[in-house]
């Protein structure tokens, strides 16, 4: 951990770094990837049976790979009522926030031509979640809930198993969000299943969910043949704060997406030295008391920068160029400041509202895009889950008003056969 100050003569390339960082690295396991994705390809159930054994250390029979009605009600059994009831107050929450992005179909007419858009859900989507002894069930919400709303008709998801170990709050939690089908299945070659499609696993419209570099890989070859929600970066926050904040906060803060994996990158912006150095101090008393202490040392030792600025104005400059993950505004007036953001993935206003509320149980979607992409991202939503179809209708008498100009238009770029697709309608 370190402070970064604005007079430090190293102050630019340290900001600049922050700017253009990108941490995934494709190139290493690309080869490995490839042949995964093209065993599949050829192999399809039989690759998933080899890989399954390979990477999750088990032995399944085909009949094996779909998690059936018995194993979805033993994981209730294993789930307590608090838990349960914490799922479905999640669930409902997400339910109503992506209910409020549903899109309708338009259309208007200008004479006798009418012009509008047709929107329509995908038919079927599949969701990568992360398995064995970790539990993603949040993931899960997050990524059927949207896919509901917008009418999806079919969702599966895929999910590793290793050693057997299957996680009953992931299950619940999909069978909650209406997830259609489960697959004890993972790593690149569940993204190589969804995308081309096997006899046990059917072929998908879109692929969203997170994963290792070996899924997000995987993810980023098939795209084209399916469509994907992102290629993820590590999990970020950046917390822009003035004298109002109080430090403990923001160390808990810091240390939330500290504890999500090694390269997670943890940022405070302030103008205020004195609240940096008081930050600093309730990140080295507050880290010893987790559970993922090897985790967040390593990731607040290589990742995080606590950075002072000459002013709050300049701080909020440097959130919007930074364009990160989670943004947290600790600021006296947020309302007023969050007018000048212009990039982030969630925007989480004043000192009571912890980044941890929107990962769970807000309602809004907690992914996210990272590693600045926020600059032209969104976060995934209804949207994600529909697709738009222009509709265009002509009467014979606005067709002949509109020859001219579509001749000429077609004469520009040398195309005869436009010009008499029109003519032949109207001569």
């Amino acid at each position: 951990m370190k402070i970064i100050k604005y007079t430090d003569d190293d102050y630019p390339q340290e900001i600049q770094a922050l700017v253009e960082r990108c941490d995934v690295d494709f190139q290493t396991q690309d080869a490995t990837v490839r042949t995964i994705l093209e065993a599949v390809k050829q192999d399809r159930d039989e690759a998933l049976l080899k890989f399954t054994h390979q990477f999750d250390r088990i032995d399944y029979q085909l009949s094996d790979l779909e998690v059936g009605p018995e194993e979805i009600q033993e994981a209730y059994n294993q789930v307590t009522l608090d838990e349960l009831e914490a799922l479905k107050l999640a669930a409902g929450n997400i339910e109503r926030f992506h209910e409020k992005q549903v899109q309708e179909s338009w259309e208007y007419k200008e004479g006798e031509v009418t012009l509008g858009q047709m929107v329509r859900p995908l038919a079927i989507i599949g969701i990568y979640v992360p398995g064995g002894k970790a539990s993603y069930p949040s993931s899960v919400l997050m990524n059927a809930i949207p896919a509901r709303v917008a009418g999806v008709e079919q969702v599966i998801m895929c999910s590793p198993t290793p050693g057997g170990e299957v996680s009953p709050h992931t299950l619940v939690a999909a069978d909650i969000a209406g997830v259609d089908r489960i697959f004890k299945v993972g790593g690149a070659q569940a993204v190589a299943a969804m995308a081309l499609g096997t006899d046990t696993i059917p072929r998908v419209d879109k692929i969203v969910g997170p994963g290792n570099i070996y899924v997000a890989l995987a993810k980023r070859m098939v795209f084209g043949l399916v469509d994907i929600d992102m290629i993820a970066g590590p999990s970020e926050i950046l917390v822009v704060a003035d004298d109002s904040a109080r430090p403990e906060f923001i160390a808990a803060d810091l240390l939330s997406q500290a504890e999500h994996d090694e390269e997670a990158l943890p940022m405070l912006v302030t103008p205020s030295e004195s609240l940096a150095q008081k930050t600093l101090g309730e990140l080295e008393k507050q880290k010893g008391e987790l559970k993922r202490i090897a985790i967040i040392e390593e990731s607040l030792n290589n990742k995080c920068r606590l950075i002072v600025t000459a002013s709050l104005d300049d701080a909020l400059e440097l959130a919007n160029r930074i364009a990160p993950e989670h943004l947290e505004l600790a600021v006296e007036n947020p309302w007023e400041t969050v007018k000048r953001i212009k990039n982030a993935g969630a925007i989480f206003l004043g000192h009571y509202t912890p980044e941890a509320i929107g990962d769970y149980m807000a309602g809004p979607n907690h992914v996210l895009p990272t590693s600045g992409t926020a600059r032209f991202s969104s976060p995934l939503g209804v949207y994600d889950f529909i697709k738009r179809t222009s509709l265009i209708h002509y009467s014979r008498e606005e067709l002949a008003k509109s020859g001219k100009t579509c001749r000429t238009l077609a004469e520009m770029e040398n195309l005869d056969a436009h010009t008499k697709a029109v003519q032949i309608r109207v001569s």
